[in-house]
């Protein structure tokens, strides 16, 4: 694929939803936009990048968008802050004095649903130590497609083998042939929304804990300040702010700050609460 080929991909992914395709990603276009391009009746993807040079379908701009979105995850993935978030969080939530009793979480880009269902299952098991409190997980994707697979709960076997103990897997799912569909009860906790973290995102509420993990190492750092930003704002002012390992808020944006000794755990900058929490997490 030619330079001026790859741009016209780059750009409209980097506008339509905010990830950046360095070059050395460039096989990519070839592997995962050739179904596209047949799926429009289109010869080859030369001739349907001819056409996004035109006035192109929205349907068109939205199946490359989808095609070209990474829904790598796994079951209770890294284990560390799921840890934290059961023996730190809930428990800081549980002594904390509250009127409604009422824990809001948000999945950012939750792609098939590992990550919402995981926390559910934890909630679940957790919940006889908090007493008249509701959850509620909200889980959001850019792709439909991903959307659809994550509120059907059905998964691999090779997927269930990857982070989920076997305790869950006995308790939560239910076999059929090489398949495992994960019970109602745990579907019901979460809910799904189609949600692109370039638009606004007060259509969402407000949370108490985000997860946003592994997905701003695809955003330019602009990108990754304003979508931080607008996040904050979005969460209470006690709230807990989850990244991946490998992300990081230095450099990039002063509304939030790091609970020490916890990899990818902030808080909002001007929150009190932390203290708190790091003398759990070292009790812990």
């Amino acid at each position: 694929m030619n330079i001026t080929d790859f741009d016209i991909y780059g750009d409209l992914l980097k506008k339509e939803s905010g990830l950046v395709l360095s070059q050395d990603k460039s096989y990519l276009i070839e592997s995962r936009l050739n179904p596209v391009a047949k799926k429009w009746g289109y010869e080859n993807i030369g001739n349907m990048t001819n056409a996004l040079r035109a006035v192109p379908p929205k349907e068109l701009i939205a199946d490359i968008v989808e095609a070209m979105t990474t829904n790598e995850t796994s079951f209770f993935r890294d284990a560390r802050p799921f840890d934290i978030f059961k023996d730190t969080i809930l428990p800081y939530y549980m002594k904390k004095p509250s009127a409604n009793k009422h824990l809001r979480i948000w999945c950012a880009a939750a792609a098939s649903g590992q990550e919402p269902y995981s926390l559910a299952m934890l909630l679940k098991e957790e919940a006889a130590k908090m007493p008249g409190w509701r959850f509620t997980i909200t889980a959001t994707d850019i792709s439909n497609e991903i959307l659809e697979q994550a509120k059907g709960g059905v998964y691999s076997q090779f997927e269930v083998q990857r982070g989920l103990p076997i305790m869950f897997l006995m308790k939560y799912f239910t076999q059929n042939g090489d398949k495992w569909t994960i019970n109602d009860e745990i579907k019901k906790m979460v809910n799904y929304k189609y949600f692109n973290l370039l638009k606004d995102m007060s259509v969402l509420g407000k949370f108490d804990v985000v997860f946003c993990r592994n997905v701003l190492i695809y955003f330019d750092q602009p990108m990754k300040k304003d979508i931080m930003e607008r996040i904050s704002k979005q969460m209470a002012d006690d709230g807990f702010f989850f990244l991946g390992g490998a992300e990081t808020i230095l450099g990039i944006t002063e509304d939030f700050k790091s609970v020490s000794n916890v990899r990818g755990l902030y808080a909002k900058h001007d929150s009190h609460h932390v203290e708190q929490v790091q003398v759990a997490v070292a009790a812990n």
